[in-house]
């Protein structure tokens, strides 16, 4: 037996990861609402803009829509074992309180199932990613709004009850802790000044909580051999320096991404939050069946983004700053960046999966972990980027460490499998694809398809089994 056989399980899971709003495009065809992500000009997290046009790259995103079937194609000729997408709530229930669902929209994820499934890629579907419809926004307050928890189990039955034949891989939020961060991304919440607006965001957090294990519930009983899962941003943050100060502050931030999983995979709030909610001046609004709801329908498995670390200090102000996926904090002096200031820590994936998973030995997936980088086109026409498989390279040797180490580990998709418009800064410039996407920041371009050197090399590391990045001797 050799060290890859040792390492990565024969049916472990590799693929890439997408989201409907940042690739599909065709943003109001066949009957769609208008979501969440369709008002915000450049696709970032910015300012609101009821009426942002063309300046909207997720309106055209990269024409996915039209588009699916040569993407699907040069996915499997990378040997890809799963895509992971999101369905677009706004093309099953356009406004979101609909009774009957949009038959365009459904029929759209039918076909995009079925061509997945004709190269033998498993779906792994996001329920919720970013996206919602504006019209629960406007008319209900988002998620602060309990009535948003029977809208979304309505749309989560009718998804299990039409694809329960093709889809056996959920996930209910994606990057469900964000919350906290970009409130209107993540929640729908639109906060006013004079608003309690940390108790806020935990009461739409509390809703999603109940709306995704009623999610559970409803997949266990519709789909009983499906697997569904919780999705969070994982972010590891180390002790700038050994002061226990410093130790204790990198502790609670940790905590904002236990505190998610731990409700969604333990069933159950920690104690922890009691003090916190106390001194905050905290008070949740619970009904009596949430407790039972909560634990009887936990999730199969712990899915989690991964991109970069990030260091805490008692004294951060005259410390030198990094940003990040959503979240930033002091620059580890141990540690590379990116172009956008994100912080390379490849050991730092293999350390949180240790984390989690002896937090709640329940089997992982990284269902996100990829590169942004400006790419540019040779004049013979390649794309080098090597740049991308040394970063990659250095991430799945380190889940091969994981799993050494005793991780359940499910499978690994990457982010983004083409180059699609990228969540955090609303641009194209930031590319994580291995296919190239001719599309730029001003939304112009051919949007041909190219493959990178990357494409490849990834291509080999799924045929291997992940040998291709396992060092022969240590």
């Amino acid at each position: 037996m050799n060290k890859a056989d040792e390492t990565f399980p024969k049916d472990f899971l590799w693929g890439g990861a997408t989201a409907a709003n940042q690739l599909e495009g065709a943003y109001l065809e066949d009957d769609k609402g208008l979501s969440t992500a369709d008002v915000l000009p450049n696709g970032s997290l910015g300012e609101i803009d009821e009426d942002a046009g063309e300046e909207c790259l997720y309106h055209e995103g990269i024409d996915f829509y039209h588009r699916y079937k040569e993407d699907i194609e040069l996915f499997a000729e990378m040997g890809f074992d799963c895509l992971r997408v999101s369905i677009a709530w706004t093309r099953i229930f356009p406004k979101g309180n609909e009774e009957s669902p949009n038959q365009a929209g459904l029929q759209f994820y039918d076909n995009l199932f079925d061509e997945l499934l004709k190269y033998d890629i498993e779906p792994v579907v996001t329920l919720s990613h970013y996206e919602m419809p504006l019209h629960l926004v406007k008319e209900y307050g988002g998620w602060r709004n309990r009535k948003l928890v029977k809208f979304f189990e309505r749309y989560a039955k009718v998804v299990f009850d039409r694809y329960k034949d093709k889809v056996k891989y959920w996930l209910t939020f994606n990057e469900i802790n964000a919350i906290f961060h970009t409130p209107f991304n993540a929640g729908g919440l639109i906060l006013e000044d004079g608003e309690n607006k940390e108790e806020i965001k935990y009461q739409a957090a509390h809703h999603q909580f109940v709306a995704s294990a009623l999610a559970v519930k409803a997949c266990h009983e519709i789909i009983p051999d499906a697997q569904i899962g919780s999705m969070s941003l994982a972010i590891p943050f180390y002790p700038y320096t050994c002061d226990p100060d410093d130790v204790l502050k990198a502790m609670k931030r940790e905590r904002e991404l236990f505190f998610f999983t731990d409700v969604q995979a333990r069933g159950y709030y920690p104690s922890y939050m009691d003090r916190i909610w106390a001194e905050d001046d905290i008070d949740i609004e619970m009904k009596e069946e949430d407790e039972v709801i909560l634990k009887e329908h936990t999730v199969d498995y712990v899915g989690f983004s991964y991109y970069m670390s990030c260091a805490v200090s008692t004294f951060p102000e005259d410390k030198e700053q990094v940003s990040g996926n959503i979240v930033g904090g002091v620059k580890n002096p141990y540690l590379e960046t990116t172009d956008w200031s994100w912080q390379i820590d490849p050991k730092g994936l293999r350390y949180i999966a240790n984390r989690l998973y002896d937090r709640y030995q329940k089997p992982l997936f990284i269902v996100e972990n990829g590169l942004g980088a400006v790419d540019e086109i040779e004049e013979d026409g390649s794309i080098n980027d090597d740049y991308r498989i040394d970063y990659l390279e250095a991430h799945i040797e380190q889940l091969g460490e994981a799993i050494a180490d005793g991780v359940d580990l499910m499978g690994y998709t990457s982010w983004g499998p083409i180059d699609l418009v990228s969540a955090s800064t609303g641009e194209m410039k930031k590319r994580y694809g291995f296919i190239y996407v001719d599309r730029d920041n001003s939304g112009e371009g051919t949007l041909e398809r190219i493959k990178k050197k990357s494409f490849d090399w990834y291509k080999e590391v799924i045929a291997s089994n992940g040998e291709k990045v396992i060092p022969k001797e240590k």
